[in-house]
Formats: C-alpha cells, structure tokens, sequence
C-alpha cells in the first residue's frame, strides 16, 4: 500500500513537470513568432510618424519640397498642399534659398492656387524718404534715382512686377503717388499724367519704372501719411474691372491717419482686392506690425505687411526671399475672394 502512494506521487510529479515543460516551451514559442511582428509593427508605426512629421513640420528647409531643375520633389503628391505648407512656414528665408529665380517664384504661387491678377501700385512721397535711409541706403533719400543703383522703391515695383506680370493677361498697372506737396494726406496722382481717360494706367512693370524714374525728380515730398485715398481708389478700379487686383504700397513710414486708414482697409474686404504694404526705409517697424495684427473683423484677412530691409539681410537670393515674403498669403487670400463670390460682384 506504501509502495503504491509512492508510485501516484512520482506520476504525479512527472505530469507536473511535464506541464511546466509544455507552458515553458509554448511561451518561447509566443515570443519567437510574436516579436518579429512587434518589431514590424513599430517600424511602420515609427516610419509612418517621421512621413508625418516630414510633411508637416516648419521649422526646417529640409522638410520642404525643392526645386530641381525648376521642379519640385513629390512628397505628399499635390502640388498645391504642398506649396500652401511651404508658403505658411515661418522660416521664409530658408524657403528662398530652394529658388533659383523669380519665375520659380511665380510657379509657386500658381500652384498654391494664384490664377491670375492685376496690380495696382502705390508710392509714398513723404517727406520722411529723405531721413529713411540713412542705415539701409547709403544716407542717401530713398528716393534718390541713379544709374549706379536701384533705390528700394525701384527694387519693390522690379520685383513684384516680374514676379506677378505673368499673372495679367492685360499688363495694366495703374500707378500712384501720394503724401507729395499737392495731395499731402487727403488725395493721391497718377504716376503717368492724364493722357487717355485711363488715368494713370502703365502698361507692365517697365512701364511703371519708366514713368516712376521720370517724374520722381519732379515731386516736391511732404505728407503726412494717409493710405486711405490710395485704397479707395483701388477699390472703384476693382469695381470698374470686375477682376481680382493686388494693391502694392511701398512706404517709408508708419500710417498717420490709422482710423481712415483702417476703415478704408475694412471696407476694401468686401471686394477682390488684396493689400500688401511694404515698408522702405529704417523704420523701425514694430509699430507697423502692430497695426496689422489689430484690423478690426473683415470678409477676409485682405492685409499683410512686409517689412522689405530685415526680409533681404543674410540671403542668397534678396529678390526670392523678398517675393515670397510680399506673396506668401496671396493664394489663401485669392481662395477666400473665390468662396465669397466677390469676384462676381
């Protein structure tokens, strides 16, 4: 009988042993056959987030598409996300250095959604342009014309007419001047004199160079500082063309008739118009920003401010960087005009 409860007891503990020795063995199993599949899945999980962050992320050139041969590399395969992204970052000057020339540029924001538009510019005349340019222009007025070099506003009018020419199947350009001796703060003249009932109409940027070098050296400066005259105007061309137009300011200084101003900007919401003021000169500027962030509710954001010296320093391409800068919310702006149907007032 002893002998017979010993026999139970080593059956018993062999089918015990035997049991462990089958989890033990089964559990090796699992993590032979399971790991590789762990492995995987947190590769693709890991290659699936740097995807993600390559094409979302703003803080590097790198995680852009770039021109090759005038073309970009496909990343997330539309052209348009793509160029929208890389125009919203904040690291524009990295961006130009991608670009090898304006026309690059004008690609750009065509393929952001920029189908076409008319230019309207703006020239400021004050009396502020003969102290502006004493750290960015040699001490000289910064409307100073010379064969040796450009002035600023002569940059600006050679930069975004090229660029955005390509976008006017007409090549009207009306220019303007405004804060001069005879209109001071409440009107604004045509560059060009009357000489059709087109009044102050250029034909393409060269034009408007020409005209702008030739009656500059004429303009007694005084001011102060009024853009409300200047969008009005542009609004009632708008109204006449029935067709989208950018209006260019190029200005020394800061806006002195802010509540004019302001309302002018407000109102010029409910049409296609998109405003850019780009700031010549020394400035300094913080006010100017300030005054951009704080325009009351409109149809659409139809203003941006560019500050044009700070936007060129320390880059390869002064012209692209500058270009991408002024542009940069021209498509969303144009978009926006699109859904609201201004186009079809």
């Amino acid at each position: 009988m002893e002998m017979q409860n010993m026999d139970w007891s080593i059956i018993l503990i062999i089918v015990i042993i035997i049991i462990l020795l089958y989890f033990v063995c089964m559990r090796r199993r699992r993590r032979v056959v399971v790991q590789p599949v762990v492995v995987k899945d947190d590769m693709t999980s890991s290659k699936s987030t740097l995807i993600e962050e390559t094409i979302t992320t703003s803080t590097s050139s790198r995680t852009y598409s770039s021109y090759n041969d005038g073309k970009f590399d496909k990343v997330d395969g539309t052209h348009k996300n793509r160029i929208k992204t890389l125009l919203r970052t904040k690291d524009i000057k990295s961006v130009s250095e991608q670009f090898k020339s304006l026309g690059e540029v004008g690609d750009a924001i065509r393929e952001a959604g920029l189908e076409k538009c008319n230019l309207i510019f703006g020239v400021d005349y004050t009396a502020s342009n003969y102290q502006q340019g004493k750290k960015t222009f040699g001490k000289k007025c910064l409307h100073d014309i010379s064969v040796a070099e450009q002035n600023p506003y002569q940059k600006v009018i050679q930069v975004l007419g090229e660029t955005l020419e390509p976008f006017d199947n007409e090549g009207v350009m009306p220019a303007f001047g405004f804060g001069d001796m005879t209109t001071r703060d409440h009107g604004i003249f045509p560059l060009r004199p009357d000489v059709s009932d087109e009044c102050g109409v250029c034909y393409g940027f060269k034009d408007v160079l020409k005209v702008y070098n030739e009656i500059t050296p004429r303009v007694r400066l005084s001011g102060p500082t009024n853009f409300a005259p200047l969008i009005k105007q542009s609004v009632e061309i708008v109204k006449s063309t029935k067709t989208f137009h950018i209006l260019v300011i190029v200005a020394d200084g800061q806006v002195t008739s802010e509540r004019a101003t302001t309302d002018a900007i407000v109102e010029a919401s409910h049409y296609p118009l998109s405003i850019i003021m780009v700031g010549v000169g020394d400035g300094p500027w913080d006010v100017m920003d300030e005054f951009d962030q704080k325009i009351p509710s409109r149809s659409f954001d139809n203003f941006h401010f560019v500050d044009y010296h700070s936007v060129i320093q320390d880059v390869k391409n002064p012209s692209a960087s500058f270009a991408l800068h002024a542009l940069m919310e021209i498509p969303d702006q144009y978009q926006s005009i699109k859904r609201l149907g201004l186009l079809n007032l």
